[in-house]
């Protein structure tokens, strides 16, 4: 018989063959928490109030994306940009990723000359076909109701 009364184990006690995961759990948890809450505020956009429309689009595919803030600055996918560089960038990018369709986001405070500038500096990069993004207008009651 050994000197600790029969048992293995040494002066310490037994061997202990499981391991405590709660605080383990609690840490995963906390962290999973902390992500979900910082994972929205980690999108940037640019802040444009489009106009309404009644037949707004979406540009949510993989696009080349010209935006004008309320504040006249210039965006070329979320990048900004000076307008006369605008060209020069937007060939590269079109060259790039092969599109030669761009999305033109404006503020609605945008004065329309500023948004003409724009368009005529994307006609020059060699775009064939400018969509004007815009976002979709609620419909009156009285459409609704007729559309049932």
């Amino acid at each position: 018989m050994s000197p600790t009364g029969g048992r293995a184990g040494g002066r310490f006690g037994p061997a202990l063959s499981e391991i405590n995961v709660t605080p383990l759990v609690d840490v995963i948890l906390v962290l999973l928490i902390i992500f979900m809450v910082t994972a929205p505020m980690m999108t940037r956009g640019i802040d444009v109030r489009l106009p309404k429309t009644e037949s707004g689009t979406d540009a949510a595919e993989e696009r080349l994306v010209v935006s004008v803030d309320r504040d006249n600055t210039i965006y070329l996918n979320d990048r900004p940009v000076n307008l006369h560089l605008l060209t020069d960038r937007l060939k590269s990018e079109m060259e790039r990723s092969g599109v030669d369709f761009v999305f033109l986001r404006a503020d609605q405070a945008v004065p329309y000359g500023r948004v003409m500038l724009v368009m005529d500096q994307i006609k020059k990069a060699g775009a064939d076909r400018i969509g004007m993004v815009t976002q979709q207008a609620p419909r009156p009651a009285a459409a609704r109701s007729r559309a049932r």
